[in-house]
């Protein structure tokens, strides 16, 4: 089997993981005109960001390419649903109806949405279970009524539905063994809770949310108001670092994911994504994400890849 070298694959790779700032832009316009028109899809919501503006890679050409297609399906899924809880501009009311339509469509109960039955045929295709898509679908929903998140345990519950079952779906879109979940999860929820700290400030500017553990905020003395400053508080620093050290634990726990699994162009592109969360988190604990760059320059993931591509192939040699 062809695996590119790393030198020549973590480029292509870079492509899809190249970090780059969350920019969420309310869709006053596209909700009016939805509204006029009765329009009920997830289209009108769109923000127009793709696959490969993502802060890790999704559906890499590392992986082969009859797993990309299904994988691109689900990310079409995940990302119309995330719009649609993310335009703020549109009643909850409103968006919940749309995510109402993509459950029914995904579960094939109803509805028309046309990612989730585009979805939904993928799934019937290759004979694989909606639950990932439907746990996503809880967590979207979550995010149109509670903009608060209590404690750390509610933060690992949010990511159970919020990030888990992505890494799930790619898993059995490759035939994995379902032993693998619990590194998974570990690895995604390490993920969703470094982009939390890092977009921490525009969560709460641009959407009203904030997915820091209230109890930790108070116990750090932070409140919300520190989240609009144009630099962290120290106790906002001292809070970032203290859940830093947490998602060690949760990288700690997934550290030999990549090695465990069969396919070995998808545990390349786990090892990649691995290096670059275990780095980006590390930077969390020096750096302010209110005032300073945190995600990575393209060189920057460019060289954190072709380290870890390289610690694969060599590791399995």
């Amino acid at each position: 089997r062809h695996v590119e070298r790393p030198g020549t694959g973590a480029r292509h790779v870079i492509r899809d993981a190249e970090m780059t700032a969350a920019t969420v832009q309310a869709q006053t316009v596209a909700t009016t005109t939805g509204a006029a028109t009765g329009t009920g899809t997830a289209e009108r919501f769109a923000s127009g960001k793709g696959h490969r503006d993502e802060n890790f890679p999704v559906a890499s050409i590392l992986l082969k390419r009859d797993y990309r297609a299904p994988i691109l399906a689900f990310y079409r899924f995940a990302r119309a649903a995330d719009d649609v809880a993310d335009n703020v501009a549109a009643p909850a009311a409103e968006r919940l109806a749309v995510l109402d339509d993509m459950h029914a469509a995904l579960a094939g109960t109803g509805g028309a949405e046309p990612t989730a039955t585009a979805l939904r045929d993928v799934l019937t295709a290759r004979d694989l279970d909606p639950r990932h898509g439907l746990d996503l679908l809880t967590a979207f929903s979550r995010d149109c009524t509670e903009d608060r998140t209590a404690d750390w345990q509610a933060l690992i519950d949010y990511c159970r539905v919020s990030a888990m079952p992505v890494g799930r779906y790619v898993l059995d879109v490759h035939g994995e063994d379902p032993d693998l979940w619990p590194a998974n999860d570990a690895l995604c929820a390490a993920l969703q809770i470094v982009n939390h700290m890092q977009d921490c400030g525009k969560d709460w500017h641009a959407l009203g949310r904030v997915y820091l553990p209230a109890d930790r905020m108070a116990a750090h003395g932070v409140s919300v108001d520190d989240l609009a400053r144009p630099a962290a508080t120290p106790g906002l620093r001292a809070l970032l670092t203290e859940l830093a050290h947490r998602t060690d634990d949760l990288l700690a726990k997934s550290a030999g994911f990549a090695g465990r699994i069969r396919d070995r162009r998808l545990g390349l592109e786990v090892a990649i994504i691995h290096r670059l969360c275990v780095d980006l988190n590390a930077r969390l604990k020096v750096r302010d994400p209110l005032s300073e760059r945190v995600h990575h320059t393209k060189a920057e993931a460019l060289g954190l890849a072709a380290r870890a591509v390289a610690g694969r192939l060599l590791g399995r040699a």
